[in-house]
């Protein structure tokens, strides 16, 4: 009994880089993107997000598996593996850094509006939100993100079965007769290829959990068990909520005459009223505040990963190695973030699904990358059923990317 009880004390205790995962996961992808689908195409979509979550998971597991077995960074195998990946890798992070940086920042800033009194401009609260997370991050750095994930993820999910559960009860608002619209057409396409670009997260996010790992590792002894019991909670987690937060946008909003936003800022209001439709007017400030509070944790995660990712592929390719580049880079990202609102506010909007389709569409090359990392590793041997899903996610996240090109340029109509 003493051994069991150690080892759920060390589990417990290497927590850490798969809830940081799914904290920078839940952000875009599930608190608008999940809803989003459920409010437009009520339960169509829920197949599609538990595939894609199923197919995506070997992947986003050999990030960790490989840390913890070859005890580097997934970015030292990207490198090793030939300068064309690794530079691949250094663009579409430089990309997705500072275009996810400013959406998840407005994002969270406007929830903030919206559940503070008086009518503070959102320009004002980004510079008080993005200081607040530079402060966390230049004082505090890994320890201190791995708290405040923890105890957000916490709120976060029992906020959101509380209201599933209340909207479970109270039944659908769309009437018995309603047909919906089909997410089945070409015109759907596009929308569908961003979920997925983000679902669960961008593939980006393995490479990033990888250096969260090794991070974690400087603190705690994680044993290749311990670790891989920490991302599988976090991933499965992850897809668990992306499917509440898809019930919640079925049961409240789907069929509903109100029309359904699809900016991430004016969705931010349908948001909260779905959530006090269902809870209780009385709850829309606790409510709000929770809701701040996942974008908060997301906000801070994407600071954080994408900036320590950026710091140690340039410190690899041995432009940058000095000690507190990682505190530049962070300052550097935020203020790239800050500046393409300033400027490009309005272009927001086409800007994220422009990342979360490229998200999607270089998912194919790094899964791949991926794969064969752990298959031209003589240490690491992959069981038939992960070999088999490996197979199967890149055969599928292929050809839906080769759909989607070929309806993007015209041969599709």
């Amino acid at each position: 009994m003493q051994q069991e009880n150690y080892g759920w004390r060390g589990r417990m205790q290497a927590l850490g880089p798969g809830i940081l995962m799914a904290t920078a996961a839940i952000g875009g992808s599930h608190l608008v993107a999940s809803t989003q689908s459920g409010a437009l195409f009520g339960w169509q979509l829920a197949w599609l997000i538990l595939l894609v979550n199923v197919l995506k998971y070997p992947f986003f597991r050999f990030g960790v598996e490989y840390t913890l077995t070859r005890k580097e960074s997934l970015l030292v195998g990207y490198q090793r593996k030939g300068r064309g990946y690794f530079y691949s890798f250094i663009v579409l992070n430089i990309i997705a850094a500072v275009v996810n940086t400013a959406g998840v920042l407005l994002l969270t800033a406007s929830l903030l509006q919206y559940a503070l009194p008086g009518n503070l401009s959102v320009t004002l609260l980004c510079w008080g939100i993005l200081a607040a997370c530079l402060l966390i991050l230049l004082l505090g750095h890994y320890k201190a993100l791995d708290n405040v994930s923890k105890l957000i993820m916490i709120l976060l999910t029992f906020t959101t079965l509380i209201a599933v559960v209340i909207a479970w009860y109270n039944g659908a608002q769309a009437p018995q007769d309603y047909v919906g619209p089909s997410p089945w057409t070409l015109a759907s396409l596009g929308f569908l290829v961003a979920l997925m670009g983000w679902m669960p997260a961008p593939i980006e996010i393995s490479a990033i959990s990888s250096l969260w790992l090794k991070a974690k590792q400087r603190h705690t002894h994680i044993t290749r068990a311990q670790g891989l019991f920490d991302f599988n909670l976090g991933y499965w987690l992850t897809a668990a909520l992306a499917l509440v937060f898809l019930s919640l946008g079925a049961l409240v909003q789907y069929g509903s005459e109100q029309p359904i936003a699809l900016a991430g800022s004016a969705f931010a209001q349908q948001l909260m009223n779905m959530y006090a439709s269902t809870i209780g007017d009385w709850a829309r400030p606790l409510v709000a505040l929770i809701a701040f509070l996942c974008m908060f944790g997301t906000t801070i995660t994407v600071l954080d990963g994408y900036a320590r990712t950026l710091h140690a592929s340039f410190a690899q390719l041995g432009w940058i190695k000095h000690p507190a580049a990682l505190n530049y880079w962070l300052i550097a990202q935020a203020a790239c973030g800050m500046a393409m609102i300033l400027f490009f506010k309005a272009a927001l909007a086409p800007m994220l699904t422009f990342a979360m389709t490229l998200a999607f569409l270089t998912t194919p090359v790094f899964a791949w990358l991926n794969y064969s990392l752990m298959r031209g590793d003589g240490a690491i041997v992959l069981s038939w059923p992960l070999r088999l899903l490996s197979w199967a996610g890149l055969f599928y996240l292929s050809g839906f990317s080769l759909l989607f090109l070929g309806w993007y340029s015209g041969l599709l109509g």
